[in-house]
């Protein structure tokens, strides 16, 4: 082939984008819902027998919800969200299973482990993600450290640990509940209405030209050969 055929056959290659509706609404108040039940488990406003009820709560709502909000994530582009929703929806079934599976109000090591581990995997998404987007790195920040406080009452059983995780958890909720009403409105208007936190690149998403949003769209995974 000579010299010209790349650009021929850059100029045929068709890269298509569907328009989506931000999948970050859905998956912050699934992780509302999830963070709040639990909450209230840890908290003492239900009893240690509610736990199964608790597991059906964490498998039936809020699992669906984040593993939705990922796919839709890889969908749109944003690795940081897509990968954040994966981890947490992830860690909420695992938790869910083996709250299910175990005697109401038992503790589980292993559990304990994969929080922790998942505390430290949510700052992957948010370093990523960078600082454009505060509020939604707050929010995965906020999760990693209730999921670091639970797993160490996994762990360790210690009821000052199980409290703390659960008043953190109550937090989480009402921030992930905000920042879902944020960013839905923001959605639905095309612009920051409410505090979000965007600036720099995060706030050029909202305002740039055509170009701006496709620019190095080649070298983006699912276009380029090798991720």
């Amino acid at each position: 082939m000579g010299a010209g055929a790349e650009p021929v056959a850059a100029s045929r290659t068709v890269v298509q984008l569907r328009p989506v509706a931000s999948a970050l609404p859905m998956g912050f108040l699934g992780l509302a819902g999830g963070t709040f039940v639990l909450a209230g488990l840890q908290v003492h406003w239900i009893s240690a027998e509610q736990s199964h009820p608790v597991a059906f709560v964490l498998l039936a709502f809020v699992f669906p919800l984040q593993s939705l909000a990922s796919v839709f994530g890889f969908l749109c582009r944003d690795v940081a969200v897509a990968t954040g929703m994966a981890v947490l929806s992830g860690t909420w079934l695992a938790l869910g299973l083996i709250t299910l599976t175990g005697p109401p109000g038992a503790r589980s090591g292993a559990a304990g482990l994969l929080l922790l581990l998942a505390a430290v995997a949510l700052w992957v998404p948010v370093t990523a993600g960078g600082s454009g987007r505060l509020l939604v790195a707050a929010v995965i920040a906020v999760a990693s450290v209730r999921f670091a406080a639970t797993g160490v009452y996994e762990l360790t059983g210690a009821e000052g640990w199980k409290h703390t995780a659960g008043v953190i958890g109550l937090v989480l909720a009402a921030v992930a509940v905000y920042a879902a009403f944020a960013l839905a409105v923001e959605d639905q208007h095309r612009r920051t209405v409410l505090p979000t936190g965007r600036r720099a690149a995060g706030a050029g998403v909202l305002d740039g030209d055509w170009g701006h949003q496709t620019d190095r769209i080649v070298r983006e995974a699912g276009v380029r050969r090798q991720l």
